[in-house]
């Protein structure tokens, strides 16, 4: 009798093997065991995403600093702006006793046409380094 009970017991996990297998050959027809469909997109999409964010403001950096001696507090500084291929601005504001002027320089592949100040190329260098 119990012989009887495990043959049957066995008939039956093969059985239950079976429809399991057809079952999810019936919801994956490729028979793929890799990666499910859904992460394919999923990937597809974060992939998308991060190319689209290369042109993002994403490397950031300020350079505080004291323009005049008579002047104190790091008042003055310098702010770069720059997406992931280094193109982007610097803006600089200097602070005097009576005034405070304000700079903008365009920035194209980590450089600018125009001179930029030390602190100016340090910001830049910080930006790029923090990316």
């Amino acid at each position: 009798m119990a012989v009887a009970l495990a043959l049957l017991a066995l008939v039956l996990a093969a059985v239950a093997c079976v429809l399991a297998l057809l079952t999810w050959r019936r919801v994956r027809p490729d028979g793929d065991l890799g990666v499910p469909p859904d992460l394919v997109g999923l990937r597809r999409e974060v992939a998308a995403l991060k190319a689209e964010a290369g042109g993002a403001l994403r490397h950031l950096a300020v350079v505080r600093y004291d323009a005049f001696d008579e002047m104190g507090g790091g008042l003055s500084w310098s702010l770069a702006l720059l997406d992931d291929g280094g193109d982007g601005v610097v803006l600089t504001s200097i602070r005097g006793r009576n005034e405070a002027r304000t700079y903008a320089k365009s920035i194209a592949g980590w450089r600018s046409e125009q001179d930029l100040s030390p602190e100016e190329v340090e910001a830049v260098d910080h930006a790029r380094a923090a990316g």
